[in-house]
């Protein structure tokens, strides 16, 4: 037997006895088309299992309806949420979302990637770089991309950026630890590769400077609980440390088992805060005070404002910064309520 035909646009206008134009006004999703005739045309696209070729009629229109979104790495919190918000969010504008990966942080394999995208039936690209290339020279981003910028500080001057307010949202959790009445707040950083870590550490010292206060050394974490907690297990053995502003949930997770580990009370002994807001900071023991990113809000503008690119109506630079919120929960209170922390190990 002969491969079996593939159902055409005339045979779905034959069986719906519509015009093969009709059929293609409703493939398109053009609202021109009496609603009554639309149902009758799709029961006839399902009943003949039709499915138009996207392809063409993307060289039709001149669009494919999909955006790409690069990105280093989909192990990170940030990035996976920054994810979902920009697929929740093209969804919306009855967009796909093709994943590009770029294999390493470096000005050549940016390249690549924006080749691959050349490649690829994308109509305009979200790069997430959260992470410094290893070349101090820009990222380089080619003339003709659509492109918004997501979690980066540079491309505002080439490109939309669209991130959190990581200074805005590290300086309240430093100032509510300060507020409660401790000395000094410690910091666990992120990598130093990474743009929202320096961004956290910065707004985090300036506020201890601001303040007249005592500014201690950065401790630098890879984002793991593993990492947060080896750092605790050193921050146990410092009497002075009694509030600490982690870069994000999972090192402050890590944070409260050292201390566990050490005998050390949370909140009472020392108080613990962390960054992102992740879905279960509310169930550790105890619930994790943090700062909120609202990712699906960054994935919603990326989605507006690269759209708003293809259409011609949207920014060609610039830097959009969302909001953060300090959720206070009982991780964090006053210092010494009760006892005073364990003297250094000899």
């Amino acid at each position: 037997m002969g491969e079996r035909r593939a159902v055409s646009m005339a045979d779905v206008a034959r069986l719906a006895n519509v015009s093969s134009q009709t059929v293609s006004r409703v493939a398109n999703g053009e609202t021109s088309v009496v609603e009554s005739t639309r149902q009758t045309v799709l029961r006839a696209m399902e009943e003949l299992g039709y499915r138009p070729n996207s392809a063409a009629r993307a060289l039709k229109r001149g669009a494919f309806r999909a955006i790409g979104v690069m990105t280093f790495t989909l192990s990170t919190t940030g990035n996976v949420r920054t994810l979902e918000g920009i697929v929740a969010a093209a969804a919306v504008h009855d967009y796909a979302v093709t994943l590009i990966p770029v294999n390493a942080p470096s000005q050549d394999a940016v390249r690549g990637a924006f080749t691959r995208a050349g490649e690829l039936a994308v109509d305009a690209v979200v790069a997430i770089m959260e992470t410094h290339l290893a070349s101090d020279a820009p990222a380089p981003y080619p003339p003709g991309f659509k492109v918004v910028v997501a979690d980066s500080d540079d491309a505002g001057d080439r490109h939309p950026v669209v991130d959190t307010d990581q200074a805005a949202g590290a300086a309240s959790a430093t100032d509510h630890l300060l507020d409660l009445g401790h000395r000094t707040v410690w910091h666990v950083a992120g990598p130093e590769s990474s743009y929202a870590a320096q961004r956290r550490r910065d707004a985090w010292r300036a506020r201890l400077v601001a303040r007249g206060l005592q500014v201690p050394r950065v401790l630098h974490g890879d984002w793991t609980p593993e990492s947060g907690y080896e750092i605790g297990l050193r921050l146990a053995d410092e009497p002075s440390c009694t509030a600490v502003f982690a870069a994000n949930d999972q090192m402050a997770l890590g944070l409260l088992r050292a201390f566990h580990d050490r005998g050390l009370r949370v909140p009472e002994q020392v108080s613990v805060v962390g960054f992102d807001d992740v879905p279960e900071a509310a169930s550790y023991i105890p619930p994790l005070t943090t700062v909120r990113q609202d990712f699906e809000q960054i994935g919603r503008l990326c989605v507006e404002q690269v759209l708003g690119q293809v259409r011609g109506t949207g920014p060609t630079t610039g830097t959009t910064l969302v909001p953060t919120q300090l959720v206070v929960r009982a991780s964090s209170a006053a210092p010494g309520r009760t006892g005073a922390r364990r003297p250094r190990r000899a």
